[in-house]
C-alpha cells in the first residue's frame, strides 16, 4: 500500500531563510550583550541565551506565522477579498458654485481682570 506523499518542502530555500535568521539573530544578540554587559565574564553564556531567544522569536514569526497568515487569507477568504471596494455613487456637484458670505470674526481683547500673569 502506497503512502500518500506529503507536500514537498523546498529545503534549500528553508535552510537559506533559517541561515539568514540565524545571522540576524547573532548580530542582534552580539549588539545587545555587548551593549548591556560588555565583554566580561559569562559573555558567551549570555550570547548563547540571547541568540536562542532572538532566533526562536524570528523563526516562529517569519517561518510560521507569516506563511500561515498568507495561506489562511488565500484559502479562507479567497483571492478577491483584498481588492479595493468600488467607490460609492455620489451625487454630482452643481456646476454653479454658490458662495457663502461670512461675517468677519471679532477679536476681543482680554480684560485686565481675567488676565492671568
Amino acid at each position: 500500500m502506497k503512502r500518500p506523499a506529503l507536500t514537498s518542502f523546498n529545503y534549500p530555500l528553508l535552510l537559506r531563510r533559517a541561515g539568514i535568521i540565524a545571522a540576524v539573530s547573532l548580530g542582534l544578540a552580539l549588539a545587545l550583550v555587548a551593549y548591556l554587559f560588555g565583554v566580561s565574564d559569562g559573555f558567551f553564556g549570555r550570547l548563547f541565551g540571547a541568540f536562542f531567544v532572538f532566533f526562536w522569536l524570528l523563526s516562529i514569526t517569519f517561518l510560521g506565522v507569516v506563511p500561515f497568515v498568507s495561506w489562511a487569507t488565500a484559502n479562507w477568504f479567497g483571492k478577491d477579498w483584498a481588492e479595493t471596494a468600488p467607490e460609492p455613487n455620489r451625487k454630482p456637484r452643481p456646476s454653479v458654485a454658490t458662495t457663502t458670505v461670512r461675517k468677519p470674526t471679532r477679536t476681543v481683547t482680554r480684560s485686565e481682570k481675567n488676565h492671568n500673569p
